[in-house]
């Protein structure tokens, strides 16, 4: 397995991520007042940042219930295989549902969590009847609705300045 190199990151790097994981459309004579840099000079951070693959991309976050998709749900999957083979087959169909907000393979009980989201009731089990549960090699899916989102956050703990 190859590990994934990090990049050298100063204080002025933190505080260009910590601004931009607040505000994606801080304008750069903003980022660089925020941050005491010049313009160019704050500018040329968060290219590096972004071209070196810290800052992944940019985007808005969605408000999903004011568009309708108001089911939240999370699927714990167990696999009756655990060759490469089975994984990957797995892995690879699961990620081209676009359903699925976040995929994760876990140690323990279950071996993958599935977070989706649904406009109702009958989205899920179709999701569940035609794609999901189609899919080889599972031995069991649990289902989770959410009842109530307590906290999403898209900013990840960055040290403080």
């Amino acid at each position: 397995m190859e590990r994934k190199k990090t990049i050298k990151i100063d204080e002025l790097d933190w505080a260009v991520l910590r601004e931009i994981q607040e505000d994606g459309r801080i304008s750069n004579s903003e980022l660089a007042r925020r941050i005491n840099l010049s313009q160019p000079a704050a500018h040329a951070r968060l290219k590096r940042l972004h071209k070196k693959g810290v800052i992944k991309k940019f985007v808005s976050v969605v408000d999903n219930d004011k568009i309708g998709l108001e089911i939240i749900c999370f699927f714990h999957v167990q696999l009756q295989a655990h060759c490469e083979t089975s994984l990957v087959q797995f892995e690879n169909s699961v990620r081209n549902f676009p359903e699925v907000l976040e995929f994760h393979y876990l140690t323990g009980e279950f071996d993958y969590l599935i977070k989706a989201i649904f406009a109702n009731r009958k989205e899920l089990e179709l999701f569940l009847r035609n794609k999901l549960s189609i899919l080889p090699d599972i031995r069991q899916i649990t289902t989770s609705l959410v009842l109530a989102e307590i906290k999403n956050s898209t900013s990840l703990p960055l040290p403080c300045g």
